[in-house]
């Protein structure tokens, strides 16, 4: 769900300037899974350029307060969301702790790392969403603390229809700043992508693992 289609075309121009989303439906990636991928995401990127962190920083915090309310604590997901979510705490005055993928092996085995108590109301920032794996694997975690997920925030989904299944199933709310439909459509109009790839990269995004093939 996005709030906002200005926000929302002005975080996927960002996002293509710094070179944080590239889109190449001639000459496609090749992710870890073996699926062949038109775009390639790393949010983190955005961290190095000190406007745009910025600017994804304040329109985070607006975001995560016009969908959930202000919550008591704010959640990063390790690894990629740790600094993000950390500037959107920053912003909003707020508490902030992070998820590991999986329990410290040493020293407290923590699996969430900061002050939390339970019965606190939490908001999960992440970078982006894929399938939203890796993301509900963290809200449950905070769930079994007994932390009150009231919903995640990502800069970016790829609106997958596994994802909405996921998020439905798991009955975690969430929001983005901008989605793929968003992006493609600023890059077409930034001239960034031509119109007949177009169909390329909405063909992939309807059935990532068949693509091409």
């Amino acid at each position: 769900m996005i709030n906002d289609k200005d926000r929302a075309l002005k975080i996927a121009e960002l996002l293509l300037q710094v070179k944080a989303v590239k889109l190449q439906p001639d000459n496609p990636f090749t992710w870890a899974s073996g699926i062949k991928s038109p775009i390639y995401c790393d949010n983190r990127i955005t961290l190095s350029h000190p406007s745009v962190r910025t600017h994804i920083r304040q329109m985070m915090s607006e975001a995560v307060v016009e969908s959930f309310g202000k919550p008591d604590i704010i959640v990063g997901v390790a690894t990629g969301a740790i600094a993000l979510g950390v500037l959107v705490a920053q912003e909003l005055g707020l508490p902030f702790v992070y998820v590991r993928s999986a329990a410290k092996g040493h020293g407290r085995q923590n699996l969430i790392e900061g002050a939390y108590e339970a019965g606190q109301q939490a908001v999960v920032i992440e970078d982006l969403i894929s399938t939203g794996g890796s993301s509900l694997k963290a809200v449950d975690s905070l769930r079994e603390a007994g932390i009150v997920v009231k919903g995640l925030t990502a800069i970016f989904t790829y609106g997958f229809e596994k994802a909405e299944a996921n998020f439905n199933e798991s009955e975690c709310a969430y929001s983005t700043l901008t989605d793929y439909t968003t992006l493609l459509e600023e890059a077409l109009s930034s001239k960034y992508i031509e119109k007949k790839q177009l169909t390329l990269l909405r063909e992939w995004r309807m059935n990532p693992e068949k693509w091409l093939k």
